[in-house]
């Protein structure tokens, strides 16, 4: 699963986009915590698993951009962008 695929999942999961998440992240702020405080939040009040949790984790403490490593290789994480689109799986350019 690419990483945008993670993120588009949790917003199907959760209803709400991974920049809505990340807001409430930052309001709570959880940027300077482990990561496991922020997994324990994300499953309490979202029902979030652990590699979905991490998926966001990763995105609250180092924002959109991922490193080039698995951008457009034919691998099962491939990632068509090294910047990850957190306002929603219906307005993602590389979706139209």
């Amino acid at each position: 699963m690419s990483f945008q695929a993670y993120l588009d999942k949790i917003e199907e999961k959760t209803g709400r986009t991974p920049r809505e998440l990340v807001d409430e992240a930052v309001k709570r702020g959880y940027t300077e915590v482990k990561a496991g405080v922020i997994c324990d939040w994300l499953k309490e009040d979202y029902d979030l698993g652990r590699g979905h949790a991490m998926a966001l984790v990763h995105v609250i403490k180092n924002g959109s951009r991922i490193s080039d490593k698995h951008v457009g290789t034919t691998g099962t994480h491939s990632d068509p962008s090294n910047l990850l689109w957190l306002d929603g799986k219906a307005t993602n350019p590389l979706n139209a």
